[in-house]
């Protein structure tokens, strides 16, 4: 049987900054009133036969601040790009003008904040949800590894209480920017 590869934090803080990757990707697609090129991201679009993300069939830019202009390549896409923005419900309505779309941004309602800002709670709730998982997978490697006599008993609680730190760490990382797209959001 093989011994217990070697236990390394670091590896473990990587995994747990992963997590607050993922959560500024997923903030970046919340519509928070202003115009964010990052908004349309989710979006695909079914065209030349296949689904593709909308970054490969135009090229997307912010002009005015409640504003998205979205320049197609390819006029034949021009349809299947509009009926994708439509159909993301992210209550966008596109204006075709030739082979651009013009989008604009439409003020948010107390309602729709509301449940934006709901949205986001779900967001960050899944990524402390993930690093307490990567907790526990750390904290597993340290118990195999004692057992193992790779460790002793001291290095175990030492580097338990290592881990910990970092867990409490990046989980209040992620209630800094949880708090921040909350505002963010409600902000009128």
């Amino acid at each position: 049987m093989a011994a217990p590869a070697p236990f390394n934090l670091e590896d473990y803080k990587r995994r747990m900054q992963g997590a607050l990757t993922a959560l500024a990707h997923e903030f970046s697609g919340l519509r928070t009133g202003r115009a964010s090129p990052a908004l349309l991201d989710p979006i695909t679009v079914e065209a030349y036969g296949a689904v593709s993300p909308l970054n490969q069939v135009a090229s997307v830019s912010v002009p005015e601040p409640r504003m998205i202009s979205v320049q197609v390549w390819d006029k034949s896409v021009v349809g299947a790009v509009d009926k994708a923005i439509r159909s993301a419900n992210l209550g966008l309505n596109p204006i075709v003008d030739g082979q651009s779309l013009r989008i604009p941004i439409p003020p948010l309602t107390g309602e729709r904040r509301t449940e934006l800002s709901k949205i986001a709670g779900k967001y960050a709730e899944q990524q402390r949800i993930a690093v307490r998982n990567i907790r526990r997978d750390a904290m597993e490697h340290l118990k195999k590894l004692e057992k193992e006599h790779a460790i002793s008993e001291d290095e175990h609680k030492r580097h338990g209480g290592e881990v910990q730190k970092a867990t409490d760490d990046h989980i209040k990382k992620i209630d800094d920017a949880f708090r921040h797209k909350e505002e963010e959001i409600m902000q009128v």
